[in-house]
């Protein structure tokens, strides 16, 4: 039984038909500069880059679309780690044209919710499934969002839709939260790093969003 709870296998052929990080950012029509940006950014302590070094050999599913703002963020974390650790054989698939995989790792059982990293031993078997962001991430930005809101009461409540703003006030807005991700990406980082290395360490068979009972693998 897989990580996800399906008898999760895929074949050489098909794993194939992927795509490399670098043919990936190639053919990218937007998001390509902040994609750039993220992968500079990204730091591996001298701890996790060992771990990943002397890690299992592993090949690695990436179900990502360039329009996804947690493919932008995340994606370049792995790949960071395949290129430096040397032990992650890494294929990318465009989400909205690998129906089949992406129907395997559906988020809670319904969402197509991307990045999806997932992970197969040197025999195929899956070993690991990380979706979207760790749980760990979005609370930390909701509640660095919910301290933008509570600082400036010009931006009105944090659940109404922003273009019934100004457009000035929106242009504030949307510069005061772009500033609270960048401020937050190490931390994000971190927290990628962190469930990808478990892993691949065989500590634990999921990373990302935690699946709620009565979902897909829950």
């Amino acid at each position: 039984m897989s990580a996800y709870g399906w008898m999760g296998t895929i074949t050489r052929e098909r794993f194939e038909r992927g795509v490399s990080y670098d043919a990936f950012k190639d053919a990218m029509t937007r998001n390509r500069e902040r994609l750039d940006a993220n992968e500079a950014r990204v730091r591996l302590t001298v701890d996790d880059l060992a771990a990943f070094e002397r890690g299992r050999p592993l090949h690695v599913v990436a179900l990502a679309a360039d329009w996804c703002g947690d493919v932008i963020a995340n994606l370049p974390v792995l790949a960071r780690i395949a290129r430096d650790g040397g032990r992650l054989d890494l294929r990318v698939f465009e989400r909205d044209q690998n129906a089949d995989l992406m129907d395997r790792y559906l988020n809670q059982g319904s969402y197509k919710s991307i990045p999806v990293f997932a992970f197969f031993d040197e025999q195929w078997n899956e070993v690991g499934v990380f979706i979207e962001r760790p749980d760990a991430v979005t609370e930390l930005r909701a509640r660095k969002r919910r301290e933008v809101f509570a600082a400036h009461p010009e931006f009105g409540s944090p659940d109404a839709p922003p273009d019934q703003l100004a457009e000035d006030v929106r242009a504030r807005l949307q510069q005061e939260l772009q500033k609270m991700r960048d401020e937050t990406t190490d931390q994000a980082n971190a927290e990628v790093i962190r469930e990808i290395r478990a892993i691949v360490d065989g500590r634990s068979t999921w990373g990302g969003a935690r699946q709620r009972q009565g979902a897909a693998g829950a």
